[in-house]
């Protein structure tokens, strides 16, 4: 199996160009739950270590149904398939003009969410506009051990947030640990609730002036994005356009754990939400091929 690795903002993705399990021709979306239903080995093999590594993010490269895009994608990590991923779509267009099949310019994306548009500004940097977001639930408390009421918003941005402001933990590199116990107790607890989320993101302030808010993201698989996560920084604007917190076309800088950053913006959507605009930076690492050797106790990957 041949994969390019690169890296968003400290956010890994690993592109696999082929080698991947024959999900048909029909639409991503129906592709996307092929992938989850039915091919887990598939998927986790290529996301867990020892191939994978903590917060491994995939993109599993597949024939458009849209000739006007310039591929298909189904992104994953270890514990799900994932509707939509903004990282890892700036990940996969600087892996394309890598690999020459795309120059400097606009280009189509077809996810199982819908299509998004790329702009590949230079080798590294690339604007995405992300599909339709919007802010779905308000004001939701939860109780959590330790932290008492934790209140948030749920909004959609390719996945499902739950979005804390300001943070019941300091968002700060030092507190992973912490800000990671307490995202997970929070998820569970909203879920507990009956409301669908699969990722969280606690804000608090930057040491950058120049930047709206630091963030902490939890991921499905319990991990946390290194990089400002597209698909959380769309739900955000959306809840900031809800709020009258946010004028469209102003633009903020949205800064990770780590320090990383991604330049947000949007434009009135259609039907009420907001369409985002997201623009960071990526960097290949690795081109390799995997092995899968039936004979290799972890071939689908270390599960404990």
């Amino acid at each position: 199996m041949h994969v390019i690795d690169s890296h968003t903002g400290g956010e890994p993705t690993r592109v696999i160009l082929d080698g991947g399990p024959d999900l048909g021709s029909g639409a991503l979306s129906e592709r996307a739950r092929l992938l989850a239903s039915e091919h887990r080995d598939f998927y986790q093999s290529v996301s867990l270590e020892p191939r994978g590594q903590v917060a491994m993010v995939c993109a599993l490269m597949v024939p458009p149904t849209d000739p006007t895009c310039v591929t298909g994608v189904i992104y994953f990590d270890a514990e799900a398939v994932l509707g939509m991923c903004g990282h890892g779509t700036i990940g996969l267009v600087v892996t394309l003009a890598h690999m020459g099949r795309i120059k400097p310019g606009i280009h189509r994306i077809e996810t199982p969410v819908g299509i998004v548009t790329v702009d590949l500004i230079d080798a590294n940097t690339v604007t995405v506009t992300n599909i339709e977001s919007r802010r779905t639930h308000t004001g939701v408390t939860v109780e959590i051990e330790g932290l008492g009421a934790v209140t948030g918003d749920v909004a959609y941005g390719g996945n499902l947030f739950f979005l804390v402001d300001p943070s019941p933990v300091p968002v700060h590199s030092s507190n992973i640990r912490a800000l990671t116990d307490a995202t997970i107790a929070v998820r569970d607890a909203v879920q507990a609730q009956g409301i669908d989320v699969d990722h969280v993101i606690f804000y608090g302030p930057s040491d950058d002036a120049a930047a709206h808010s630091r963030n902490f993201v939890l991921c499905p698989d319990n991990a946390y994005d290194r990089s400002p996560c597209g698909t959380g920084c769309s739900a955000r604007l959306a809840c900031l356009a809800a709020e009258g917190r946010l004028d469209a076309g102003q633009e903020i800088m949205q800064e990770s754990v780590i320090g990383s950053t991604y330049r947000l913006s949007y434009t009135p959507g259609p039907n009420g939400g907001v369409i985002p605009s997201i623009t960071g930076r990526a960097y290949v690492m690795a081109e390799s091929t995997l092995l899968f050797d039936p004979n290799d106790p972890f071939r689908n990957g270390i599960r404990l």
